[in-house]
Order: C-alpha cells, then sequence, then structure tokens
C-alpha cells in the first residue's frame, strides 16, 4: 500500500485510510478526510517536515506522520 511519504514532489494522491488511529483524528481536523485529494508541493532536507496542500490550504508533516496516510493506488 502507497503512503504519502512515498509521493514525489508536485505528485497527487487521493486519502484513503490512517494506519495510526491516534493521530487520524488529529490530521481529520486539519482537513485530511479520506476521499480528499492531498499533494506534496515540497520536502525539507535531512528528513525535514513535508509541505502539502489539502482542503485548499498548505500543512506540515513529520515523515512519520505522513507514512501514516495510506494513499488509493
Amino acid at each position: 500500500m502507497k503512503s504519502l511519504a512515498d509521493l514525489k514532489i508536485s505528485e497527487k494522491g487521493i486519502i484513503k485510510s490512517f494506519s495510526d488511529e491516534a493521530l487520524s483524528i488529529k490530521l481529520i481536523e486539519m482537513g485530511c478526510l479520506p476521499g480528499s485529494e492531498i499533494q506534496i508541493n515540497f520536502t525539507a532536507p535531512f528528513n525535514g517536515p513535508i509541505a502539502i496542500k489539502v482542503a485548499g490550504y498548505h500543512l506540515s508533516l513529520r515523515k512519520e506522520e505522513a507514512q501514516s496516510i495510506s494513499l488509493e493506488e
């Protein structure tokens, strides 16, 4: 299964589910809803945060948080 962390800059995906139940509540509150389109804008060097665009706004996530977001194939 592909996760958000697997996408490259400018690639898009559709959120399918979350692997971390506690973190999923936080992500849903920030607009990362299943069925929403999500796009990687840029990544910080040295395994830093990932900047994404979801629900019309920009959001920064840790790499571990991005790995918990599963995408549709």
